[in-house]
C-alpha cells in the first residue's frame, strides 16, 4: 500500500475508533507494526495524531499543535511545505525518476527536496545530505546506505554545516545533486541566507550534474545572495505555473527545462508527509 493512502486510511481509523493500540492497528492496515510504529512516529511529529504508549490516538478538533519550541511560532517549514505543496511533489516524482539504481546522489535541504524521500525511500542507492529532516526520513523508510555530512546543526536553516574541511562530501562525487533555491534569475541559482550559499557551494563542485527543483514561485522572487551562475546547473524541475520569460531565460543559459502539472492531493496525510521533519528537532528546515 502506498504510504500516502496507508496514512489516510490510519486517520480515518482513529477519526473512527478515537485510539488504538499499534497490533490492533496492525491488524486493520495489513501491515507490520514496525510500520505501524514508523507511520504513528511521523504523523505524530506532524501534529496529525498522538502517539500514546503502545497506540496512538486522534488528535481533536480544536487541539492546538505544538510548537517546535516553548513558546516559539509555528514553524516556516510548515507553511511553506503546504504552499505549492502539489507542485512540490510532481516537482520531486519527476527528480526521482531521473535517477537510477545504483546511483549516487546528493541532497540538499529543504521543503521541496524533502518530498524527494519519499520517492527514493528503499531503492539501492547511496544519498549523502546536509539534511537531518531527509536522512531522517529515508532511513525510516528502509533505505540503508545514507550518509549524513558531519558537522554543526543550524536549526533555523535546516542543514548540518562543518567549519571545518573534513566534512564527508569532500569524498563523495555524484551523479546529481538535487538542490532547491531562494530564486532563480539571469545571475543564477540565488539564496537567501549565508549559511545555505556556504552549505550549496560545498555541495555544487562533489556532483557531476546539478538539478534544481523550483515550483513557480521562485520565479517571482527577488534578491537574495549569489550562489552559482546558471551554467553550472543542468537541469531545472518546475511546474506548469512557471511563467514563459523565466523558463525561455533558462532555455537561453543551456539549462534543461522540465515542467509538470501539479498532483492533486490525497488528504491530511500529504501535509503529515511534508512536515514530519520539521517537528522531528528543534526548527525549521529552509523554506524552499
Amino acid at each position: 500500500m502506498d504510504p500516502r493512502y496507508r496514512h489516510k486510511h490510519l486517520l480515518r481509523l482513529l477519526a473512527e475508533h478515537g485510539a488504538a493500540p499499534i497490533s490492533r492497528l496492525a491488524g486493520w492496515l495489513g501491515v507490520s507494526a514496525a510500520t505501524v510504529r514508523r507511520d504513528i512516529r511521523l504523523l505524530d511529529t506532524a501534529g496529525q495524531l498522538r502517539r500514546t504508549h503502545g497506540g496512538a490516538r486522534r488528535v481533536d478538533a480544536g487541539t492546538p499543535l505544538p510548537a517546535l519550541t516553548p513558546g516559539a511560532p509555528a514553524s516556516s517549514f510548515t507553511d511553506t511545505a503546504r504552499a505549492n505543496a502539489g507542485s512540490k511533489r510532481a516537482i520531486a516524482r519527476r527528480a526521482a525518476a531521473l535517477c537510477a539504481d545504483g546511483d549516487t546522489l546528493l541532497i540538499g535541504g529543504g521543503t521541496t527536496t524533502f518530498q524527494l524521500a519519499a520517492f527514493l525511500a528503499g531503492r539501492p542507492m547511496r544519498v549523502l545530505t546536509n539534511s537531518f529532516a531527509i536522512a531522517r526520513e529515508l532511513l525510516a523508510s528502509g533505505s540503508d546506505d545514507v550518509i549524513i555530512t558531519g558537522g554543526k546543526v543550524y536549526p533555523a536553516q535546516g542543514i548540518i554545516l562543518s567549519p571545518f574541511d573534513t566534512e564527508a562530501v569532500q569524498y563523495c562525487y555524484a551523479d546529481r545533486l538535487f538542490m532547491g533555491a531562494h530564486c532563480l534569475s539571469a545571475l543564477g541559482v540565488m539564496e537567501a541566507d549565508a549559511l545555505l550559499i556556504q552549505a550549496g557551494r560545498r555541495l555544487i563542485h562533489q556532483a557531476r550534474d546539478v538539478v534544481v527543483l523550483a515550483d513557480a514561485s521562485k520565479f517571482d522572487r527577488r534578491g537574495g545572495m549569489f550562489l552559482c551562475a546558471l551554467d553550472r546547473i543542468a537541469r531545472v524541475i518546475t511546474d506548469t505555473a512557471a511563467p514563459d520569460a523565466g523558463v525561455q531565460m533558462l532555455e537561453r543559459a543551456g539549462v534543461q527545462v522540465d515542467i509538470v502539472a501539479p498532483e492533486m492531493p490525497a488528504g491530511p496525510c500529504d501535509a503529515a508527509c511534508a512536515q514530519a521533519s520539521a517537528r522531528s528537532w528543534t526548527s525549521a528546515s529552509p523554506p524552499h
